[in-house]
């Protein structure tokens, strides 16, 4: 179980690290940021800051050309996606990841593979999916592409939760879902850490990411501009103003 210990390493962390696209587009300059057990952190900034590029660097979907990415104060730099989830690491994506053709249960059962032999284990895996969102037992026949884009996502977060991981990383996890259906995703996100869950969540929904989160991260242009706590950002005016010269609205006191 996840445990706020401020005096621990971070479970996961970016030091110093360099992130580029075709050898020589850099996306992330020299970026540091630190992901602390038991809170939500959040890393906001305006389109192209590189908030997504570093979720990727974090899981190993991009590899840095310099810098290093840590599991637990450990240097992890180039370890392949499918070994995080070995370290209790899990990520949903901003762009949808479910088998369309298949039926919610069987997306389910994908997440599964790698103890696909062990039948107790899956089917605890798939009830503790169920018992998340009971809508998913209810559909678990269904084609996955049959349902709504927030049915969609509350899958992927049952799939993901299936593998009991201890730190959950989410990109745009409302990212053109309805604004009824995002109120619930993010009250649903609030309460993980509750269940023992680290949660990384890059958003564009600055208002709802400093609701949530304990912790924030600012990027501009592949770097880190400011970083503090949510209640620092929610106090002080002039990270506020800093915030409100990106997005249409200033978040509310």
């Amino acid at each position: 179980m996840a445990t706020n210990d401020p005096n621990g390493p971070p479970v996961l962390a970016l030091d110093k690290v360099d992130v580029a696209y075709h050898g020589d587009i850099r996306i992330l300059r020299g970026l540091s940021l630190e992901v602390r057990s038991g809170l939500i952190t959040g890393i906001i900034g305006p389109n192209g800051a590189g908030k997504s590029t570093a979720l990727r660097a974090l899981y190993g979907l991009l590899k840095p050309v310099a810098g290093e990415v840590l599991i637990d104060g450990r240097t992890v730099t180039g370890l392949p996606p499918w070994k995080f989830i070995e370290h209790g690491i899990a990520l949903v994506p901003q762009q949808r990841s479910l088998f369309n053709e298949l039926s919610v249960e069987d997306n389910l059962r994908l997440a599964c593979w790698s103890f696909r032999r062990d039948r107790r284990r899956v089917e605890e895996a798939l009830e503790r999916a169920y018992a998340q969102f009971p809508m998913l037992r209810e559909k678990r026949r269904d084609l996955a592409g049959s349902m709504s884009g927030g049915q969609q996502r509350f899958l992927e977060l049952g799939r993901a939760l299936a593998l009991r991981p201890r730190v959950l990383l989410l990109d745009e996890p409302t990212a053109m879902i309805a604004p009824r259906v995002s109120a619930d995703i993010y009250d649903f996100i609030s309460g993980l850490p509750a269940q023992g869950i680290t949660v990384l969540l890059v958003d564009q929904n600055v208002r709802q990411c400093v609701r949530i989160a304990q912790h924030l991260y600012v990027l501009e242009l592949g770097q880190n501009k400011v970083d503090g706590s949510a209640h620092a950002f929610q106090e002080d005016s002039g990270l506020r103003d800093l915030i409100a010269e990106w997005v249409d609205y200033r978040i509310d006191t």
